[in-house]
């Protein structure tokens, strides 16, 4: 039988005096256990002061429901989007399949022409020519004379611009090779337009023609362009030393038609530069 100490406040057991009951727990919760020197577990709650406050959510779960639906709708229209936009640029660079001849129609008036995919770097067989894009002109004077000028080669223009320059604009390098690109898929070998699309690769490449020769001061203070006509200069790459490859040195040759200037082109890249000034 257990008894208290009447003057230490101390409960006396049948193995000795024990320690003194803490406010707040159960008589003997602390005592250790006997034989073990282990000290008893506490109940739960017991001796908790207070509770610990709940972390607050992040992230969507913050959101209120009403919120949370609208989320997960924007989440799964743009996944679907990505998805759609991913596989029309599968099936434009795939070879072609049943479903390219089927709807590839679709899958142009995706693609084209912002997110037009060229894959010639990754090729097996990369380009080995150099292309220099040139042209010349017909120009009319006050006094009634027509003269012609020498080719200007557009290309070098452009390779010097691009030289030493760390931030070369887009527009440098790839404006006229896309211009020259483009011309080239809707035409035949005898220059014949192939489809609906030739048109507009003739007036991309006309107008590119006639801004950098009025800007660059061509047709004179008197002077307009009547008629252009472009050329292009392929040679080949020279292969390494190491090669047995042989490579013509010789240049090769491609002469366009002479295209008409319409009224409302000619002066137009004088304008510009005088607006930029």
């Amino acid at each position: 039988m257990d008894a208290y100490d009447t003057g230490s406040g101390t409960r006396q057991g049948p193995d000795g005096p024990g320690r003194r009951p803490s406010a707040g727990t159960p008589d003997g919760a602390v005592a250790e256990a006997a034989g073990t020197g282990k000290p008893a577990a506490v109940p739960s709650g017991a001796g908790a002061s207070s509770a610990e406050p709940a972390e607050p959510c992040a992230g969507v779960a913050a959101l209120s429901p009403r919120y949370q639906v609208v989320a997960a709708c924007a989440l799964a229209v743009v996944a679907m989007a990505v998805c759609v936009h991913l596989g029309m640029l599968f099936l434009h660079v795939a070879p072609p399949n049943t479903v390219t001849k089927r709807h590839g129609d679709a899958v142009d008036e995706w693609i084209y022409p912002e997110f037009e995919q060229n894959w010639k770097l990754f090729a097996p067989d990369p380009l080995q020519q150099n292309v220099a894009v040139q042209v010349r002109a017909q120009v009319s004077t006050v006094d009634g004379e027509v003269r012609t000028t020498g080719w200007y080669d557009l290309s070098a223009e452009d390779g010097r611009a691009i030289d030493g320059n760390p931030l070369p604009s887009h527009t440098r390098q790839n404006m006229l090779r896309r211009a020259w690109d483009f011309y080239l898929a809707t035409h035949d070998s005898g220059d014949r337009p192939a489809g609906l699309r030739g048109a507009l690769a003739e007036t991309y490449l006309r107008r590119i023609a006639v801004l950098r020769l009025e800007r660059n001061g061509v047709p004179g203070p008197d002077g307009t362009l009547e008629r252009v006509q472009f050329r292009s200069r392929t040679t080949g790459v020279p292969p390494p030393a190491w090669s047995r490859e042989k490579v013509s040195a010789e240049p090769s040759l491609r002469e366009l038609p002479w295209w008409w200037v319409p009224a409302d082109e000619a002066g137009r890249g004088r304008a510009v530069e005088g607006s930029a000034g």
